[in-house]
């Protein structure tokens, strides 16, 4: 029997497992987040549990009630929500298992030996930063100072300073900045696509009368688009529609071109100056984001017999957690023990990024935080991506 399935057949309610009657959802993110800081805060050794789609009555007894497989999608992305608003970083991954012909959902939330977890910017009034959560028993217990300060006093017993850990790019030595060549964006898929489309409105607006129109547009189709592309009469307002789709569509290919084609690959190197090791470290990373500036959010599909494939899910295991914002990107990944002595590279696979010469001569600052069990305090500070 799968694992994940005799825990949800044989569990009951603890501090190491909790049971939700429905999926979080959307509209149950401040719960989730509540709910998995104070898991991760829970005095247990070990993997925590949280299983959606259980409920146990008030005799106790045990209902499935399963959870759709849309929950499974990614929407929301409970991995990215957990990075963006946690600190330090907590490793969780959601699976569906099927027990008694029902789906239900598995939260496991890895061994968490950083606590005090805590939120690490506001989600709302009622959750704010700072906010701290233990689940004791069967319920979730917001921590107050005396608590916190109690975490962190066990936390700080044979620590580390983080003035030992040395964090920049590879080379013969560490090095604070990286330069970068920039790329022109000219033969992006979409954008090849887009050009035309708007040549092809300009030659239906050059000409008034509707069959001269027809004609002119018949011809600069054929010449963009090739004889092998039937025509099709479309008004302006349709051609700006598809031009509105042309991201989507032509997504798979775009990727290939930025992270693929004309991809830089970024790896970032670890220093652990002192002397003791560097129990269960995570590192975190904040840039700024703009439209010129793009990073892989996983490993782009391969090309092949005119369609693309997805990457196995051994690959795409390797590339670091990465989560697009408005302003921002963040990216996070595990490290685990960190021995002194020895530079580590930090990506399994180093992060992919492609940048448009719209940036070039500018540079653009990494913030990171490595987080770790017996880090005093967090090491934090910045490097520099150069672009030429």
């Amino acid at each position: 029997m799968n694992p994940l399935a005799r825990i949800v057949r044989s569990a009951t309610p603890s501090t190491a497992v909790q049971f939700q009657k429905r999926a979080y959802g959307k509209a149950g993110v401040e719960r989730f987040l509540r709910d998995v800081i104070a898991m991760a805060n829970a005095s247990v050794e070990g993997t925590r549990y949280i299983i959606t789609g259980v409920e146990f009555d008030k005799k106790d007894r045990k209902r499935m009630y399963g959870i759709d497989r849309a929950d499974f999608s990614g929407k929301p992305a409970y991995q990215s929500l957990a990075n963006d608003h946690i600190e330090p970083p907590i490793r969780i991954r959601y699976q569906p298992v099927t027990v008694e012909g029902e789906r239900v959902g598995v939260f496991e939330i890895g061994d968490c030996q950083d606590r005090p977890y805590m939120m690490r910017v506001d989600y709302s009034e009622k959750l704010r930063r700072g906010d701290a959560y233990a689940r004791v028993n069967n319920a979730a217990v917001k921590l107050g100072r005396r608590q916190l300060q109690s975490l962190f006093e066990r936390k700080f017993q044979d620590s580390v300073s983080a003035a030992n850990v040395e964090i920049g790019f590879p080379g013969d030595i560490i090095h604070k900045d990286l330069r970068v060549a920039t790329r022109s964006f000219g033969k992006l898929p979409s954008m090849v696509a887009s050009a035309k489309l708007h040549e092809l409105i300009e030659a239906k607006t050059r000409v008034h009368a509707s069959a001269s129109n027809t004609i002119v547009a018949r011809l600069t189709h054929a010449r963009l688009f090739g004889t092998d592309s039937p025509y099709e009469e479309r008004s302006t307002d349709e051609i700006l529609e598809e031009m509105q789709k042309l991201e989507r569509r032509y997504k798979n290919q775009d990727e290939h071109f930025l992270f693929e084609e004309n991809v830089t690959p970024i790896q970032i190197v670890l220093l652990n100056q002192g002397d003791e090791e560097i129990h269960d470290a995570s590192l975190a990373l904040v840039m700024p984001n703009h439209n010129a500036f793009h990073v892989a959010t996983q490993l782009p599909r391969i090309p092949r017999d005119d369609k693309f494939i997805e990457r196995t899910p051994a690959e795409q295991a390797g590339y670091p957690s990465v989560s697009l914002h408005d302003d921002s990107i963040h990216v996070s990944v595990k490290l685990g023990d960190i021995l002194p002595g020895e530079p580590i590279d930090v990506f399994e696979l180093p992060m992919r990024i492609c940048v448009g010469d719209e940036l070039k001569g500018r540079r653009l600052g990494i913030q990171y935080s490595l987080f770790a069990q017996n880090l005093r305090t967090p090491a934090k500070g910045k490097i520099r991506l150069l672009f030429e």
